[in-house]
């Protein structure tokens, strides 16, 4: 007695279990992608937080950028060119990218002394730290001049001078490196330091590949938040730098200086460039961060 064989797949009742048909088979490397669906709760947040976004952010950004474009590229050039702006651009940009590249430095020096160590009036430390946070902008200009002015009580006279835009650009952007860097050291596990330490690993090596890699995302956001507060400042600076052309004036008031006389397109092509600028820092810097991951 003879049999015939069997075929497969002719048949679907007696057919082998197959892959869905909207779902492609997973072969060796190959990852299936399954589609993920948006509750109704989750897709009514996001819609709220993508129009608040827009409302707040994207529209005067594109209203910014299409006013700087109405006067076309011609008229854009002269304004970028003009000897008055640029010399306000290049003050501005490199003060505040000294500001920050210091506030990187003690920021994150200031952020393991209060997590780290324990002392007298650490308490009071960490209040103080967010003053500049907490104060108008122009009263800690007007700090700033009592110390640092013509009649100072320590001697030294910083106002209206490039030292002034530096120092009131380094008072109001302190905090943010500090209150990064601070959360990100408090939930850093200490055994995994002494483990490397108890394995030979010097203080060096232990920094370079275990702390700063950890603490490097915390960096780079306080970093780019501190030179986005800086190239954007104005209360501070309005009674320390003395806003000299050429000298000690900053963006903010060339834009102000501009709006004021009825220009809005030069005033809104040098917000873009700050706006570019900005872009381009963050930019470098989430490149810096992750090659400082990479190597830890």
């Amino acid at each position: 007695m003879t049999t015939a064989p069997a075929t497969i797949g002719t048949d679907r009742s007696v057919s082998p279990i197959s892959d869905p048909p909207d779902l492609p088979a997973a072969g060796p490397g190959r990852r299936v992608r399954h589609r993920v669906t948006l509750t109704r709760g989750a897709g009514l947040g996001l819609g709220l937080a993508t129009i608040w976004f827009s409302l707040l952010v994207l529209l005067p950004l594109s209203a910014v950028v299409a006013t700087a474009a109405a006067g076309g590229v011609g008229r854009y050039l002269a304004v970028l060119t003009d000897d008055q702006t640029w010399a306000a651009i290049s003050l501005t940009v490199t003060q505040a990218a000294l500001a920050t590249l210091i506030n990187i430095v003690l920021g994150t020096v200031i952020a393991w002394v209060l997590v780290r160590d324990r002392f007298w009036g650490r308490s009071v430390l960490n209040v103080i730290i967010d003053v500049p946070f907490a104060s108008p902008t122009v009263v800690a200009g007007l700090v700033l001049l009592t110390l640092y002015g013509p009649s100072s009580p320590m001697g030294l006279h910083f106002a209206f001078t490039r030292m002034a835009v530096w120092l009131a650009l380094a008072f109001v952007t302190l905090p943010f490196v500090v209150r990064s860097v601070q959360p990100v050291l408090e939930e850093l596990d200490v055994d995994v330091e002494e483990a490397a330490a108890s394995l030979g690993a010097s203080p060096r090596t232990i920094v370079a590949r275990i702390i700063l890699p950890s603490l490097a995302p915390a960096i780079t956001s306080g970093a780019a938040l501190s030179f986005a507060r800086a190239i954007s400042e104005y209360g501070s600076l309005v009674l320390l730098s003395g806003n000299r052309p050429f000298r000690t004036e900053v963006v903010s008031v060339r834009v102000l200086s501009f709006i004021e006389n009825g220009s809005n397109a030069k005033a809104a092509a040098v917000a873009s460039v700050m706006l570019a600028v900005a872009l381009i820092v963050i930019i470098a810097l989430d490149v810096v961060q992750w090659v400082v991951a990479r190597r830890g």
